[in-house]
């Protein structure tokens, strides 16, 4: 069962006062690479916070974000007193020496005054919160995984087709095989018979003619094509994160089809290994998100 290393989740818990708001977001990479946005008070957990996305989402490039919005009665915005009094008795003074009358809405006056409204921070978060941010984690980190999980069924259609199309141009190779033979020999017979008068041993042409399409041979190149194709596969549906593995099978893959094109000698072979290769680079251009 494979996973795409692409994927987002979200989740959002709410206790008193508060929302804590969680979202994550993966794209591939070899290593898990995470990147963290948390409030200030959540920062001497973000340890945790790794830990706990490393063991869920084993790799990628992982970015994390955590806001807590504090909540009607709640809010941590609140007036402050002492500023206010003192910007009072400056206009009061003011006003005394420049004799002028003292403004009606005071209140009105105070607050467009700067450092007023006092934003009390919260320097370490309470258990509670702590817990319902860590609870919330865990939830985008599954949403993540369940979106990561549909990829992967795209992932594994794709490579299925792909290497059925694989194994349905290599089961045509074998077509041209006898072909290919038959044109070497009558290309060396036709080359000896252009040298008139030359007399030669057929028997060792025989031998000759034996050794150089024996280098030929393509036997070993289909079998381990064929069984590559069937490893993948069996790969595919194996549990954990096989996109390590499932590239290393199709690099393999690739020096087979490689081979074939050396060795095949013949133009209708060529062009069953062109679409191999075809569709062999769009398995590797896709096995690269796989997890």
């Amino acid at each position: 069962m494979l996973h795409s290393m692409t994927g987002f989740g979200k989740a959002v818990k709410e206790f008193p006062g508060k929302k804590v708001t969680v979202e994550v977001k993966s794209l591939n990479s070899k290593q898990a690479d995470i990147a963290v946005r948390i409030p200030s008070a959540l920062r001497q957990h973000e340890l945790e916070m790794r830990n706990l996305v490393a063991e869920k989402l084993v790799r990628g490039k992982i970015d994390l974000t955590i806001t807590i919005e504090s909540q009607g009665a709640e809010a941590n915005h609140k007036l402050n007193i002492p500023v206010m009094e003192a910007y009072k008795a400056q206009i009061q003074e003011a006003a005394a020496q420049l004799g002028v009358a003292e403004p009606a809405d005071w209140f009105g006056m105070l607050m467009r005054f700067p450092d007023v409204m006092h934003i009390e921070s919260q320097t370490d978060a309470d258990d509670t919160e702590v817990g319902v941010a860590m609870e919330a984690l865990s939830d985008a980190l599954d949403a993540l995984n369940s979106h990561r999980r549909a990829e992967g069924e795209r992932l594994e259609a794709f490579f299925t087709l792909r290497v059925k199309r694989i194994g349905d141009l290599l089961a045509q190779v074998p077509l041209y095989e006898g072909e290919r033979t038959a044109k070497v020999r009558t290309r060396m017979e036709e080359g000896l018979a252009k040298l008139s008068g030359l007399d030669y041993d057929r028997s060792r042409l025989e031998q000759e003619l034996f050794f150089y399409i024996e280098k030929f041979d393509i036997n070993e190149e289909k079998q381990r094509l064929a069984q590559h194709l069937t490893y993948f596969i069996d790969t595919m549906n194996a549990e954990g994160a096989q996109g390590k593995k499932l590239g290393f099978i199709a690099q393999e893959m690739g020096r087979e089809i490689n081979t074939l094109g050396s060795k095949s000698n013949h133009s209708d072979m060529q062009r069953l290994v062109v679409q191999m290769k075809d569709e062999l680079e769009q398995i590797k251009e896709q096995v690269l998100n796989v997890l």
